[in-house]
């Protein structure tokens, strides 16, 4: 007779308690990210193509699947699930949610089901902090941060570089919304609360609001580009003379020209050359791939040395592998504390035969 395995318990993990284990805990998941890319890298993931759900009658909004296996040492399988409405942002809502879905891989069963817009903003900010750092290797260390787009993944990129050693003489902000920048700087100086004793001191960075993205990429070392923009509108190559570090979050602000004058060092390269993006814009623009230096994984290794004689632009796509080490560290965290808020009873068929219901 086949032994049955043990049905795992499913558990709901709220935007709280995601918020409680990662909060303060951002150096652990930048190294968790960097681990991760080294599986991914590897090959030791499973990572298909995400995809998008698209509405007639609502162009401009979306929900995106990313389903995805991480072997290593932790390994887990799973989904993400999220939404981008740019229209919320007008209704004092954010663009995006998300939940995360956790299969454990012995049984298939589904774990846990977290809220993962913190999860998907922790990933993408732990990504770009790593990438910040490894590509600023050989050249001066940016001592001028600027940030394109203001808002959540902005503010979490923010906070990971503060709170992973980055230190900033001054920080650029634009934002096509004069409200929304000035609700940037705001946080910014909330986030300093001892920034009046530093001004007075010096030693506090100048905060400085731009009028245009011209202005804030020409002042700026270190640029983040974190809108919802459709298509590129940062297209001058003169505009990065400086040969700045630019981490294209967003993905589709900068034109093929300025990548085409950049080292170009991407996430994944099969993921990010799709929908539109930047890189994807640049291939059909080529006919090739030549303008692509590699991959972070491959920086990380050796592989790959990034030129300090011209802009270097890193392009994530944003692997699901990310999400699901991120949720599974969160999940682990939590079952450790005894804090998981189990649904019992969840599954109910449990007997092939029908033989009892209902989850022992």
């Amino acid at each position: 007779m086949t032994q049955q395995r043990q049905i795992p318990q499913f558990a709901v993990v709220p935007g709280a308690q995601v918020h409680g284990v990662l909060s303060g805990n951002e150096k652990q998941t930048v190294d968790l990210v960097a681990a991760t890319y080294r599986v991914h890298g590897e090959g030791d993931t499973v990572n298909p193509p995400s995809y998008f759900l698209r509405f007639p009658d609502r162009p401009s909004s979306r929900i995106i699947a990313l389903p995805a296996s991480v072997g290593g040492g932790t390994p887990v399988d799973g989904i993400k699930w999220i939404s981008s409405f740019p229209e919320n942002v007008a209704a004092g809502l954010p663009r995006a949610s998300a939940v995360l879905v956790l299969n454990d891989p012995a049984t298939g069963y589904p774990i846990a089901c977290l809220e993962s817009s913190i999860i998907s903003a922790a990933r993408t900010a732990a990504s770009a902090a790593l990438a910040a750092d490894r590509l600023s290797v050989g050249r001066p260390r940016p001592r001028r941060v600027g940030f394109i787009g203001t808002g959540l993944i902005a503010r979490h990129i923010h906070t990971y570089l503060a709170r992973t050693g980055w230190e900033f003489d001054e920080v650029g902000v634009h934002d096509l919304s004069a409200e929304h920048a000035a609700g940037f700087r705001s946080y910014l100086e909330r986030a300093d609360p001892e920034r009046a004793d530093r001004e007075q001191a010096g030693a506090s960075p100048r905060i400085t609001v731009h009028g245009s993205a011209e202005e804030l990429v020409r002042a700026s070392d270190l640029v983040v580009l974190a809108t919802v923009a459709a298509k590129p509108h940062l297209t001058d190559p003169s505009w990065f003379s400086h040969n700045p570090v630019v981490l294209n979050v967003s993905l589709r602000d900068l034109a093929p020209e300025v990548l085409l004058a950049s080292a170009n060092v991407l996430d994944d390269v099969e993921h990010c050359l799709k929908a539109e993006t930047s890189p994807h814009l640049t291939e059909q623009l080529t006919g090739n791939r030549d303008f692509i230096d590699g991959t972070l994984h491959e920086v990380m290794a050796g592989k790959v040395r990034v030129p300090t004689d011209r802009p270097v632009v890193f392009s994530p796509f944003g692997l699901g592998v990310l999400d699901l080490a991120v949720g599974r560290y969160v999940y682990d965290e939590l079952a450790a504390r005894g804090e998981l808020a189990v649904v019992d009873g969840f599954f109910h068929e449990l007997d092939r035969y029908g033989r009892g219901a209902g989850q022992s």
